[in-house]
């Protein structure tokens, strides 16, 4: 690409018409695989679409008891139904040997009964503040913002501005006062999509035509996202109250799954176990748990997911447990998985394929998704687990070195 004078990059056409995509294309000297699909499917999905990026999509079978579930009027996560299903789950990654560990879990799961998800609850999260002229104004706005959530759910049921998601419903109000700083949690449904649009939309038309107007103390400045919740960070607070579905994955292995497929001994599991945690506390961490990130990003690339939740998605707490006579009970929850069924990338053709392929395209089968997230974070869990708890960690370092330290 010719050098532009004083080091600026030339100013490209910003439209997503196929001429603006063109002159980028040329512009950027980008005419090879990157350029050559047809971008018309991606001009709704972001800005000044200029190509794609292909990753390839491994597979991975996991047994697994899943819960069929329904919101209730209140906002309470309610489980209808339960169905024993074989599920293939699509992964898509570069990182060399995720596949083949997520397998292995997933058949020592398998041959152990299978996996049981559960769905304990349903919340998103935007972290208004409003600022005020002292403490004392801050606490009394903090009451007043508690004690009017049925009146505000109202106010919003009856708004006829295109800016107000139907699909968007208040559950509650959590407040924080510090200093002069009213933290407010407004906390939503949003049905089968994630929804951080819709719930954004509705806390300003809140923020603004509710709280400014009725407030009983002066709001000198008012904020529509101030950190409280840690949207797209890892935080305590998401990682206490959730933000998402908050999930429940478990199974019980057999000692001779343990040794015969994951090739490691039942007390190793619980050394690594008890160095892990204590290495987890004393690096702070909000999570306890191996490495459940690379899943649920698998998943999440492979049906359209934003990605930029990935960090959040993949908060977890693992626990294992032995029981006598039995096996090793291991579970993990994550308090908030981040995932849709509808809107966003789920509506690109790669994306509503693989969702297909699970059974959680569309309407309806947002839970069924969330489980099956977990349920694949578990599986890795346990075969990264046990590669690790091998003396000296043997497996794991070979795992690498054959499956990608040679490339």
């Amino acid at each position: 690409m010719a050098s532009v004078p004083g080091n600026r990059a030339p100013k490209l056409p910003r439209r997503n018409d196929a001429a603006s995509i063109r002159a980028r294309q040329q512009a950027l000297g980008l005419d090879g695989v990157a350029a050559a699909a047809d971008l018309a499917p991606y001009t709704r999905a972001a800005e000044s679409v200029t190509g794609v990026v292909s990753i390839p999509v491994s597979v991975a079978e996991l047994a697994v008891s899943l819960g069929e579930y329904e919101l209730s009027a209140d906002g309470d996560v309610v489980e209808t139904g339960r169905s024993e299903e074989e599920v293939t789950v699509p992964l898509a990654h570069t990182e060399g040997g995720l596949t083949a560990s997520v397998q292995r879990g997933a058949t020592a799961v398998g041959v152990s009964g299978g996996c049981r998800t559960y769905v304990i609850a349903d919340r998103i999260t935007r972290a208004s503040c409003f600022v005020c002229k002292s403490s004392a104004d801050a606490l009394t706005l903090a009451r007043w913002l508690e004690s009017e959530v049925p009146a505000m759910r109202e106010f919003l049921d009856a708004a006829e501005s295109p800016e107000v998601s139907r699909h968007a419903v208040l559950r509650e109000a959590k407040t924080h006062v510090v200093g002069p700083m009213c933290h407010v949690l407004w906390r939503f449904t949003t049905g089968d999509a994630v929804g951080a649009n819709m719930m954004t939309r509705n806390a300003y038309v809140l923020n603004m035509g509710y709280v400014l107007p009725k407030a009983p103390v002066p709001v000198e400045r008012t904020m529509l996202e101030a950190n409280m919740g840690g949207d797209k960070k890892p935080s305590f607070e998401y990682a206490q109250q959730g933000h998402g579905k908050t999930v429940i994955a478990e199974a019980l292995l057999t000692e001779t799954a343990i040794e015969r497929v994951l090739r490691t001994k039942l007390h190793d599991l619980e050394e690594l176990a008890w160095a892990g945690t204590h290495g987890a506390v004393a690096s702070g961490m909000p999570s306890v748990a191996f490495t459940p990130a690379s899943a649920v990003a698998a998943v999440f690339a492979a049906t359209g997911q934003d990605l930029g939740m990935v960090g959040t998605s993949s908060m977890a707490h693992g626990v294992e447990q032995r029981i006598e006579g039995q096996g090793l009970h291991v579970s993990i929850r994550f308090p908030g998985i981040e995932v849709g069924t509808v809107g966003g990338g789920t509506s690109l053709p790669h994306a509503r394929e693989w969702l297909g392929l699970m059974g959680c395209a569309g309407p309806g089968k947002v839970y069924r998704l969330a489980q099956l997230v977990a349920a694949t974070a578990l599986a890795l869990e346990i075969s990264a687990s046990a590669a690790m708890a091998t003396a000296g960690s043997e497996n794991f370092f070979r795992a690498h070195f054959e499956r990608g330290g040679g490339r």
